[in-house]
């Protein structure tokens, strides 16, 4: 019985007859999707998406200034839940999106971090050397 509800004169209707339902799904077809607006399927990948912004924003901070474990798991992270985000059903595309975004920030910031460090080794040597 999902699919019906009680309306005001405590009358059991069926949803797929309701006037407000027909009109709802056939002007707003993605509203009742199974990974639609009105679920936590659609919502959590949105504020995800702060996660990479905030990671964009990082590219202006100087190499010697990220944290490597940060930036790890940043990537981790995208990359595990990007793989989840096929795996379950229905497949969410939105999070897939996020966490790839995610897991591609933190791998940029890790590279970044790895050039400032092997450049950092080469100014000691060349220094050691003359």
């Amino acid at each position: 019985m999902a699919s019906a509800y009680l309306d005001t004169s405590s009358q059991l209707v069926d949803i797929k007859q309701c006037s407000i339902h027909r009109t709802a799904t056939s002007c707003f077809p993605c509203h009742c999707l199974s990974s639609g607006p009105k679920t936590v399927f659609f919502w959590a990948p949105v504020f995800k998406w702060g996660l990479v912004f905030a990671g964009l924003a990082d590219m202006t901070r100087p190499a010697d200034k990220l944290s490597t474990s940060q930036s790890a798991v940043l990537t981790a992270t995208g990359l595990i839940w990007s793989r989840y985000s096929l795996v379950i059903i229905p497949k969410n595309w939105n999070l897939f999106a996020v966490n790839f975004f995610v897991g591609s920030a933190g791998a940029s910031q890790l590279y970044r971090i790895w050039s400032y460090k092997q450049e950092q080794k080469e100014t000691a040597k060349e220094a050691a050397e003359s």
